[in-house]
Formats: structure tokens, sequence, C-alpha cells
């Protein structure tokens, strides 16, 4: 692995078919435009979404305080029942939990939220200071939604210091030579375990990685480290030219040849909905650290590319290029990132009508009963997302909140 990160030093795409975009139309019909030129979703609609995971997340983040664990994803909505463990490496999804609490702490002021929250402080320090060899590229996950998110809202400086950890972490699995941050698998390992077998991981890299480089932008900013940004520019720069194909679709895994990091490519063909949600809304993110044009220029190709491949119903199928079959499943959490990128877009007065169109025909379908479950007894808020089935997703749940305190309230992120 040519690491070179050792601590601080400190095309046009398809054009909407007219079926497809007047649905969006139809689905928009109810609204009402706001100043921007966009449209607002029914307030009361939004709302009852919003209070439903603020309920759910009063619930979800004492249990999740009480046995630390991934709860990443499940079928039938219990989270809790995924024997997944904090420390373990496959973890990136315990601070969903924690981001929507501090969402509904920051709505709510209730400081029960907070209080729950500050719970997991131990384990999150330990994770990077004790367990760090057990960690991955989604430490960004982890902590922009974690101690970059209390440091931001409370001060806290010893939250400040486990963020910069994480980040010299994460900066650490960066690949000078392939220019790129190795997704998977210990930095003392070439090999990981996937599924029964293991698989060499030291030349991989994958489409989630753009949403943890704001975790990198932050601590350049917040320490004056230069270096930091240009790994997390390098790294963006790698996904334009290998994640992005020609006609705006994405790949979702690409490897580099061992020997000369060179790329290679992406064995499969898939169009994965959710990677491409990952890709618009990282770009967008890393055009507003860097306010490089060419990634508000990808994010939005890639948004246009996305709202072609949508349908009647809107919310996308899992993969884009799956042929039809009676088994084939949509998601529900693509759908909710999808929302936030084009939020996001909105942000920097690149979201044209008809990607505002698509966000308000999302945010729409998403608050619907055919997708939220409002039983008190299931800790999920969001159904119909993707973790390997069909299901309830912890990151569903969160980007679905994100979305809504930025509808509702025009909130800035954490990331």
């Amino acid at each position: 692995m040519a690491a070179c990160f050792t601590g601080w030093f400190i095309r046009e795409p398809t054009t909407p078919g007219e079926f497809v975009m007047t649905m969006l139309t139809q689905k928009s019909q109810r609204t009402e435009h706001t100043e921007a030129g966009g449209a607002s979703l029914p307030r009361e609609q939004l709302v009852r979404a919003f209070d439903l995971c603020v309920r759910k997340t009063r619930d979800n983040i004492q249990r999740l305080a009480d046995e630390p664990k991934s709860a990443a994803w499940a079928a039938d909505g219990n989270y809790f029942a995924l024997k997944e463990g904090f420390y373990e490496i496959g973890n990136w999804t315990s601070s969903f939990f924690t981001g929507m609490a501090l969402l509904a702490w920051r709505e709510t002021e209730d400081e029960y939220f907070l209080k729950q929250v500050q719970r997991l402080a131990p384990p999150y320090r330990d994770k990077v200071f004790t367990h760090f060899m057990d960690t991955h590229h989604d430490l960004g996950f982890l902590y922009s939604l974690y101690s970059v998110a209390l440091y931001k809202l409370t001060g806290d400086k010893e939250h400040r210091k486990v963020g910069l950890r994480a980040t010299e972490l994460l900066a650490a699995r960066f690949n000078c030579e392939g220019n790129f941050i190795r997704a998977w698998g210990r930095m003392d390992e070439v090999e990981s375990p996937i599924g029964n077998g293991r698989m060499r991981t030291d030349n991989m890299a994958i489409i989630d990685s753009l949403m943890n480089l704001p975790l990198l932008y932050w601590a350049s900013n917040e320490t004056g480290a230069k270096a930091i940004e240009g790994i997390a520019m390098r790294h963006a720069d790698m996904c334009l030219k290998c994640f992005v194909r020609p006609d705006y679709s994405t790949n979702n895994i690409y490897r580099f040849d061992s020997q000369t990091w060179q790329p290679l490519g992406d064995p499969n063909n898939t169009y994965w909905a959710r990677g491409a949600t990952w890709a618009i809304y990282g770009f967008a993110l890393s055009y507003g650290y860097t306010r490089q044009e060419k990634y508000l220029e990808a994010a939005v190709r890639l948004a246009r590319k996305f709202i072609a491949n949508l349908d009647e119903e809107i919310v996308p199928w899992n993969d884009f290029h799956e042929a039809p079959h009676p088994n084939r499943v949509r998601d529900a959490s693509a759908g909710a990132v999808a929302v936030c990128g084009f939020q996001e877009l909105a942000k920097h007065g690149a979201a044209d009508a008809e990607i505002l169109r698509a966000k308000n025909a999302l945010l729409d379908r998403l608050c619907s009963d055919d997708y939220l479950d409002f039983n008190d007894a299931c800790c999920g808020v969001q159904k119909r997302g993707q973790g390997g089935k069909s299901g309830y997703t912890s990151w569903g749940d969160y980007y679905l909140m994100e979305a809504l305190s930025r509808e509702l309230k025009g909130e800035e992120t954490f990331w």
C-alpha cells in the first residue's frame, strides 16, 4: 500500500422522458412556489414526518447508548437485533442515530437527546484511539455525525480532538500513487474478510467515499493543514475520472493495479441508485468546501442522469441497470439521499426547475404512508430501503430527517 500520510503536517445525460417529467410535475401540483422559484410541499406533511423521526429517535438513541453497536438495517425494522458490535471494522452506521438525535435536539431543545448522545463519547473516543486498526474509510460517516457535529453545536474541544484523530486515520488511508482513499480493510492487511471468504482490498475504492470527504475538509479548515484538503481533492478528482461514466451513470467499486496503481476499472456494470446519490451529494459538498466548479458541474449532470431514470413511482430502483423482474426492489434510502443532494445544489444556486421538481416529488412520495412506518413498536422510520434486501435502513432514516430539517427550517447540515 502506497500510503503517504503519516500524521498531521500542520457529455450530456439522457433527457428525461416526457412521461417521467409529467409524473414529476403532477406530484408537485399541490405545492406553492417559493421565492427561490422552486416549490415547497405542504408544511403539515413535512412536520408529520419530522415528528415521526423525533419520536422514534427518542427510543433509538437511548438503546444505542445502552448498548453501542452498528444497528445498521433490518428487514423488519428491529435495528438492534443486528449483532455487529460498535468496534467491529464493518460498522459505518452508528452515527446515523446520533445525527438524528442531534437534529432532534437542535429542533426541540430537549436536553434528553444531547445527554444520550454524550453517553456515547467514551466508545467513540476508544474507537479511534484504542481500536483504530479496526476502522475503514467510513470514518467520515461516523465522525462527521458525532464528534464534528457535537463540536459545531456545543464548542466542546474534546469532540474536536476526537474528530481530528478520526481525520488523521482517514487521511492515512490515502494511496498517493493511485490518488485514492482505500475503502475497506485494516491498513496492516492486504486482504479483508468479505462475506464467507477473503478479498484483496488494498487496491479498491468505492463511490461512498465521496460522503467521507467532508471530514477531511472540515479538519483542513479547522487546523489550517492544507495537505488534508489536498488529499480530499485528489480523491475527488480520481472519482471524477474513474467513477463517473461518459453517460453520467456511475461505477460503484473501482480497482487499481497493485503494482503500478493505475486504474483497472469496475468489475460490474451496475448503475446503483444509492451510489449515484452519494456522488451527487458528495460532489456538491466538495464544491461547497473548495469552490471548484468541476465538482458542481459533475453533481448537476449526475443529478439529471439520475432523474432521467426515475419512473412513475418516483422512488428509484436499487439498480437502474437491472433487467425488470418480479422481485426487483426499490431503494427509498437512495431517494432520501437524492433529496439532500438536490437541496445542496439549491443552496449553491445550481438546482434548476427540473431538479427542484424532482426534489419535491421524491420528498412527497417518501413522506407518504407507503414509505413511512408509524408503528411505534418498530425502530425504523423509512420502509422499502435497501440494505442487502428490502427493509429498513438507519441511513435512510437519517437522510430523510436531514432533508426534512432543511426543508422546514433551512438548517445547515453537519457535513
